[in-house]
């Protein structure tokens, strides 16, 4: 028996999470997502057409032979057949999270109904991503990356692994004063404490790109792989990261590669293959996938106030204060 078009569409409302593959504009991979759930949607069965009275002609015989007499019929309204009206769904409104550009491939988070507005709370919490970025040394270009314009060549021999970590040491660290920085907690409050303890010491507020970890996975030169927990960033601030590395060794370095491994909650593991972006597959990812919704509003601030202020106030931190500061990582 064939399911009821409207009811399936009600199952959609959640988050999913797609593979997004490099050289692909995010704009592309969500209308194509919307473009497989049209066509789906549409081969399912549809609301059944309106009918309406006419009175029609009928023959009935008589004395006098066959007479003709207009009796009240029920028809289907034909402006309700999908000949002249169309398919019955023509858009969807699915909501992109947080975007990857041209050249990046990995997690990207998408919403449909209920779930734009989750997408909107994911904004709002300020989760921290990972991802996987290769470099390569001994060239510099003007966008650093690999098909940009070469404007520099460079010796790299000199480069091992232990200066790589060093440097890489060092930038964690000056992100790590910018993240306390920009968390306007005070590191003496309770608040503080329990925040570190928890792994959730992070800004809650708009900020300069953060780096919260990096380390070296791979080391084979020219070639090298880091693994970077960040926040707030872009892929053009890592592409630069890299390049900024080359010069800290005192060569140059060009980014082949920005994968996002995680968003927040959504990991690869739950990232639907271009293979899967069909119905059913997105139908059961946005259920297994709604845990991973329920943290992301439970990781909105506002969210958080909202319950706090249902159940009742809740007791102040030993101390606390605010600071601003600005403090370029």
């Amino acid at each position: 028996m064939a399911e009821f078009a409207p009811s399936v569409l009600r199952t959609l409302h959640g988050l999913f999470a797609v593979y997004k593959a490099p050289g692909v504009h995010w704009k592309l991979v969500r209308d194509q997502v919307e473009t497989n759930l049209l066509k789906e949607l549409n081969a399912l069965k549809q609301r059944a057409p309106r009918h309406q009275i006419r009175f029609l002609p009928a023959g009935t015989e008589g004395g006098n032979g066959v007479q003709l007499t207009r009796v009240p019929t029920a028809v289907p309204v034909l402006a309700d057949h999908v000949l002249v009206k169309g398919p019955a769904f023509t858009r969807l409104l699915v909501g992109a999270g947080h975007r990857l550009d041209v050249q990046s491939s990995g997690v990207f988070v998408l919403g449909y109904g209920h779930g734009n507005k989750l997408l909107t709370d994911m904004y709002n919490s300020h989760f921290t991503r990972d991802y996987t970025v290769r470099g390569r040394f001994g060239k510099a270009t003007d966008d650093f990356t690999e098909p940009g314009k070469t404007i520099e060549k460079t010796t790299y021999s000199h480069i091992t692994r232990e200066k790589l970590e060093r440097i890489l040491a060092v930038i964690q660290g000056s992100n790590h004063k910018a993240l306390i920085m920009h968390s306007r907690v005070d590191l003496k409050s309770q608040e503080a404490y329990e925040l570190a303890v928890e792994g959730k010491l992070r800004p809650m507020v708009k900020s300069p790109p953060i780096i919260l970890g990096v380390r070296c996975l791979e080391f084979s030169p020219p070639d090298f792989t880091l693994e970077i927990q960040c926040m707030h960033e872009t892929q053009q601030y890592l592409r630069k990261m890299i390049h900024e590395i080359g010069l800290e060794l005192r060569s140059s370095a060009i980014c082949t590669q920005v994968r996002r491994t995680r968003d927040g909650p959504f990991t690869l593991d739950c990232a639907l293959l271009r293979t899967h972006w069909d119905l059913r597959s997105i139908q059961r990812a946005i259920t297994e996938c709604k845990a991973r919704s329920d943290e992301v509003s439970r990781g909105n601030p506002n969210t958080m106030r909202e319950t706090e202020a249902a159940e009742g106030p809740v007791p102040e931190p030993i101390s606390g204060a605010e600071g601003e500061g600005d403090l370029r990582a």
